[in-house]
């Protein structure tokens, strides 16, 4: 499962790089804390980061879920997807929000393959 927790600590090191994208975009266009409203620009990136924090709660349980039942080369493909669209996802939403369908599909669909997959593969272990 060596993959699969590199494709973890890749998205954790994302996740952390995203907050850090916020943090220069709250000193950019001034936006004291705690505010979380203020320049358009800014609120985009803290969008981005949230939405990544609530993809990487079904992501990474189902990451660990196929790698372990089905495959662990397989899972970290799947996983180098998640992470690259969430690259995708990030520069379109912080461009213009409407134009963030395809990073999101690239983010939800592997992680709802990763469930899936994980709880099938679980399944038929049990079955023997």
């Amino acid at each position: 499962m060596e993959l699969t927790a590199l494709v973890i600590v890749g998205a954790l090191v994302q996740y952390i790089v995203f907050g850090g994208l916020v943090g220069r975009a709250r000193m950019k266009y001034n936006v004291q804390a705690p505010a979380i409203q203020g320049h358009p620009v800014f609120e985009r990136y803290y969008r981005v980061h949230q939405n990544t924090l609530e993809s990487l709660i079904l992501f990474i349980p189902g990451l660990l879920l196929f790698a372990t039942y089905v495959a662990d080369n397989i899972a970290a493909g799947i996983g180098v997807i998640f992470i690259l669209g969430r690259f995708i996802y990030l520069r379109a939403y912080v461009k213009d929000p409407a134009t963030r369908s395809l990073g999101f599909m690239l983010t939800f669909l592997p992680a709802i393959v990763l469930i899936l997959g994980g709880g099938i593969g679980a399944i038929l272990s049990l079955m023997g």
